[in-house]
């Protein structure tokens, strides 16, 4: 049925047989070209701006997107959409609560029940370095701004604060500390509580770890992301899974050339998958029991750095957001990760600058939010539209 692309035609599946379990297959010449229907999201009230779309997600059958305005001066301020149906969209309430706060551009995203939580962040200070924040929904529907302490996410200890994930557990941000990767964990999703050093988690003799996304599991947590092992300048792929974001087990992924990144993971139809870069494209992993399997991949190596910015589940498919330094591109795979093919986006998002996409779905329907760098848009397609 569906199997893959990024801007060109590539006929060539990037397939590591070491670590395998089954050969991806062969991709199709043609990319799937979904029948997108632009969506209209509503100017928020206040100052006008330009709309910064950079996440979005949906559950519970509610959708949302976040991200911020820009005004002719530049000066950015936090914004966030909802839609009960996908399609017919209103602006949220938003409540900032520090200076930062009130220039925050929401740039990470995720629900639970229905209730939406974001990460946002402004650069600022004698160094420039992102004043970042967590953001919640009160019942009322207005996304408010979470106080926080300096130190939390920022501070001389501080280096990334990446993403988002909700679960029955509650919630965690996944990131990195001085000392390698860390989480944050909230029963609430609006206190959260630092673990940072934390053994398996953080670096030690193995190298220096990050963190770069979460997924709720049954059991738990899994964070994906990477090591750089002492005395080389390669990142290899890595897992961790913990019952209570406190206690981490950490797991090698495959990578037959060792050298990898695990940048974003999901859930779908019962498995976990992994999707990052390697070596010469990009490469999915998937856990069978308690082994991470290394299954299909997709795309080349492109012309700058390549990245993950997105992974989410689709009714039983998976979809996946790329940039290679060349462009975004958008990717299907419909077996849990062992095939993908490329499908079309409605406009070309060049990489790099100030441009972003990013996917969200429920039910059959599947959101994307763009921003080329001059102009922020959203669509949205029904799933069975595309390429049967």
């Amino acid at each position: 049925m569906w199997t893959r692309r990024l801007g060109a035609v590539l006929g060539v599946l990037a397939v590591l047989a070491a670590g395998c379990d089954r050969v991806p297959a062969e991709p199709a010449d043609k990319p799937l070209r979904p029948r997108w229907q632009s969506l209209t999201l509503p100017a928020p009230p206040g100052v006008p701006g330009r709309p910064l779309l950079r996440a979005a997600v949906a559950c519970a059958g509610r959708w949302y997107v976040v991200g911020g305005l820009a005004d002719a001066a530049g000066e950015t301020r936090p914004a966030a959409w909802g839609s009960g149906d996908g399609v017919s969209w209103a602006a949220l309430p938003v409540s900032p609560s520090s200076f930062y706060g009130r220039q925050h551009v929401l740039y990470a995203a995720a629900c639970r029940d229905g209730r939406l939580a974001a990460l946002g962040a402004k650069n600022g200070g004698a160094h420039g370095n992102p004043r970042t924040g967590t953001w919640s929904q009160s019942p009322g529907g207005e996304l408010r701004e979470a106080p926080a302490p300096f130190e939390l996410y920022a501070g001389p200890r501080a280096v990334s604060v990446a993403r988002l994930a909700a679960g029955p557990a509650g919630w965690l941000v996944a990131g990195a500390r001085v000392d390698g990767a860390a989480v944050w964990t909230s029963p609430d999703g609006e206190r959260f509580t630092i673990r940072e050093g934390a053994p398996e988690l953080a670096g030690d003799g193995r190298g220096r770890t990050v963190a770069y996304d979460a997924v709720a599991a049954p059991t738990g947590w899994w964070v994906v992301g990477a090591v750089l092992p002492p005395g080389t300048t390669a990142l290899a792929p890595l897992a961790w899974s913990s019952a209570d974001g406190r206690a981490w087990r950490r797991v090698a992924l495959p990578a037959p050339d060792g050298r990898g990144q695990a940048q974003r993971v999901a859930s779908v139809d019962g498995a976990v998958v992994a999707v990052g870069p390697v070596r010469d494209g990009f490469g999915a992993w998937r856990l069978a029991g308690d082994e991470w399997r290394r299954v299909g991949g997709f795309g080349a190596a492109g012309p700058g750095v390549s990245s993950v910015d997105g992974l989410v589940p689709a009714g039983r498919e998976l979809v996946a957001v790329t940039a290679d330094g060349g462009g975004h591109g958008l990717w299907l795979s419909v077996d849990s990760g062992d095939s993908w093919r490329v499908m079309a986006m409605p406009g070309a998002v060049p990489d790099g600058g100030n441009t972003a996409v990013a996917v969200a779905s429920q039910g059959d329907r599947l959101l994307l939010v763009s921003d080329d760098g001059e102009t922020s848009r959203a669509w949205s397609v029904g799933l069975p539209a595309v390429g049967r």
